[in-house]
């Protein structure tokens, strides 16, 4: 292994050595302790310390990184206290998760780093979002993400980096190219010999280095953060290594090839680099005995305090709390008393054009929503007024957009995104349910994201452009999910989404656009998040609904003059109104639940289960639902009218009153 120092000093030298050794022996004393069972699991790094540790040496402090779990030299090298990074490893409250979460499945925003979910490649999309936000505030600092070679293979990674090269941001896509993904070696997992040559598919600059040699990796990020921060631009980097132990330490490495495990023992990143600096006396035997006994004596000390702590006591009202991050709504009425008839659609418009002159470090994403206005025109003429920074068309590439509303929320910024369809948001449904959800029960951080959904059927768009699909998101824990079924709660349900830092699907129906008109307010307000909404009121029944269902509803009572009913519009979907629903339980005591989602698993089912379960004495007759039909939305205009439930509400009023 050839080192050249270049310029750097006999202090740098040695810090990188220090920095090097740090990680390597608390390596070696996880895994004495999870021989003696004393840690759970390890997910090793020996023989790749000097990637971790070259790159988090080269940036600022207050750089972000976003590591993967084989990299413990960014977390020490960020000077990490012992206590809590073994805290966090064993579970234990002063972790970082509180105990929620494992290994380094965490960020810090103290020290600058955002760790990785289970699933890989997510990260490289919320990389984007922070060198976005550093771009736009123009602080002149670069963005690091860590990914393995296997990890190349997910989408999100090319999402990532083709975002990054269109948008110029200031990234470095670290890739560790270590042999092997998991088990299966290299050659399974991809066909380049170099992942330097995929640089030119994405339009950007590639290299490869030697990443067991700490001097290549220091000198080579040193130089080109430097670059990057005057010149803004993504920069893939292949360092190659090899991983000396299994994925994690159950699987072993029976199936290396010994003779490739020795090539690479001979390659120990630590080992040449101590021998490099005895050789050329910048260190002597007798500094590294002392800088090991130094070491070990902070090791121990961090891990007699970790010990000591015991698991969580389970708090079940902390654990509710820490799902979405602490915000009080205050409701904001209209500055003036001066209102205007407007469309469904021109009051989704007037929201989010109010907001962005409200909170100027709002940004919008989607596709075609700059000089086009989107699909649906709804963005026409941003641009003009708030710049193409602010209003950002996208490639096609939800999993990415949605993950760099994450890192724009850790850079203090807020987010838009507009699904083009709500049905494409399965492209992005691992960044909301596992980043976006999660963030802020995991290691408190908000996600003030709003993914804007057109959604719904009765335009004959066929099965992929019209499914309802709340119900997918109304299980997750974290997510708030808005539902209006007019202009006025249109307007002020979106305004107050975009005020929460708290993540929001906010559902627009694409039939009641340019179908329905209201008088609302020409100034900026806001509707309290979580309040359903009393319709029409009767004493014959209470119907439940929210979004088109609200006008199938009114316009079927229309047709029974003799039936008086509540119609409750929930507006949110998440929270849901419990005492709205209770109060007309025990008014009307017979209960329907109408939604143009499918029947089964349909959010009916678990409000139809919550007043079985708290109003049974309440009720006349058993709860009903009608929804659409448990089949895809067909395309034709006779099977989809089949398909929709509104034919068979009536019907199912008379039912229940009959019962």
């Amino acid at each position: 292994m050839n080192f050249n120092r270049k310029h750097y000093s006999d202090d740098t030298l040695k810090n990188l050595y220090e920095s090097l050794l740090l990680p390597r022996m608390i390596e070696e004393k996880m895994l004495i302790l999870l021989r003696q069972n004393k840690i759970s699991k390890w997910f090793s790094g020996i023989g790749q310390e000097a990637i971790a540790v070259g790159v988090t040496e080269a940036l600022q402090p207050d750089e972000y990184i976003l590591p993967m779990h084989r990299n413990l030299g960014v977390f020490t090298s960020r000077k990490m206290p012992f206590n809590r990074l073994f805290a966090q490893w064993q579970g234990m409250l002063n972790g970082y998760t509180k105990g929620r979460d494992r290994s380094f499945h965490f960020g810090t925003n103290e020290h600058h780093i955002v760790g990785m979910i289970s699933h890989l490649g997510p990260q490289n999309g919320v990389a984007d979002g922070i060198a976005l936000a550093t771009k736009l505030k123009n602080e002149n600092k670069v963005t690091a993400v860590f990914n393995g070679d296997g990890g190349t293979s997910e989408g999100d990674f090319h999402e990532a980096v083709n975002v990054a090269a269109v948008w110029d941001l200031p990234i470095i896509f670290i890739v560790e190219n270590n042999g092997y993904g998991l088990s299966t070696p290299s050659q399974e997992q991809f066909r380049c010999e170099s992942f330097a040559d995929k640089g030119i598919g994405y339009g950007i600059e590639a290299i490869s280095i030697d990443g067991n040699n700490i001097l290549e990796v220091y000198d080579t990020i040193s130089l080109l953060a430097e670059n990057i921060r005057k010149n803004p631009r993504p920069v893939l980097v292949e360092c190659r290594t090899f991983r000396m132990r299994g994925h994690e330490e159950a699987s072993g490495t029976k199936y290396v090839p010994k003779e490739l495990m020795e090539e690479w023992t001979k390659k120990d990143p630590l080992e040449n680099y101590e021998r490099y600096l005895v050789e050329n006396g910048v260190i002597e035997q007798p500094d590294i005995v002392a800088l090991q006994k130094k070491i070990k004596k902070e090791i121990e000390a961090g891990l007699e305090t970790a010990f000591q702590e015991t698991h969580p006591v389970a708090d079940t009202e902390v654990e509710l709390q820490d799902v979405y991050s602490p915000f009080v709504q205050t409701t904001i009425k209209p500055a003036s008393d001066k209102e205007t008839e407007k469309r469904f659609i021109d009051s989704i418009r007037d929201g989010l054009y109010q907001s962005m002159e409200r909170f100027d470090n709002l940004v919008l994403m989607g596709q075609d929503i700059a000089e086009y206005g989107g699909v649906f025109k709804i963005t026409e003429g941003f641009v003009n007024r708030f710049g193409k920074a602010r209003v950002r068309n996208t490639p096609i590439c939800e999993s990415a957009i949605v993950g760099a509303g994450l890192g724009l929320s850790i850079k203090n910024m807020k987010a838009m995104v507009e699904m083009q369809f709500a049905d494409f948001v399965t492209e992005g449904f691992n960044q909301i349910i596992n980043n976006l959800a999660k963030s802020h029960w995991r290691w408190g951080q908000c996600a003030d994201v709003v993914v804007r959904m057109p959604t719904g059927a009765g335009t004959a768009a066929g099965p992929f452009h019209s499914q309802s699909n709340e119900a997918w998101f109304f299980h997750t824990p974290g997510l708030k999910i808005v539902y209006p079924s007019n202009p006025y709660d249109a307007k002020g349900l979106l305004c107050a989404a975009l005020e929460d830092p708290n993540p929001y699907l906010y559902f627009e129906h694409k039939l009641l656009y340019r179908s329905i008109k209201d008088t609302i307010p020409d100034d900026y307000y806001t509707i309290e998040v979580g309040k359903a909404k009393l319709i029409q009121k009767g004493n014959d029944l209470s119907i439940i609904t929210y979004g088109m269902g609200v006008h199938w509803a009114l316009e079927i009572l229309s047709t029974m003059p003799d039936v008086k009913a509540d119609i409750v519009d929930l507006r949110t979907l998440l929270p849901w109104d419990k005492e709205a629903v209770a109060e007309t339980v025990k008014k009307t005591n017979r209960v329907l639940i109408v939604h143009e989602d499918t029947l089964t698993g349909g959010i009916g089912a678990e409000i139809s289960a919550w007043v079985n379960e708290h109003y049974f004495q309440h009720l006349d007759a058993p709860v009903m639902r009608v929804a659409s039909l448990d089949t895809p939305i067909p395309f034709a205009p006779t099977l989809e009218q089949n398909f929709l439930p509104k034919a068979r509400l009536k019907a199912k009023i008379e039912e229940l009153l009959k019962f």
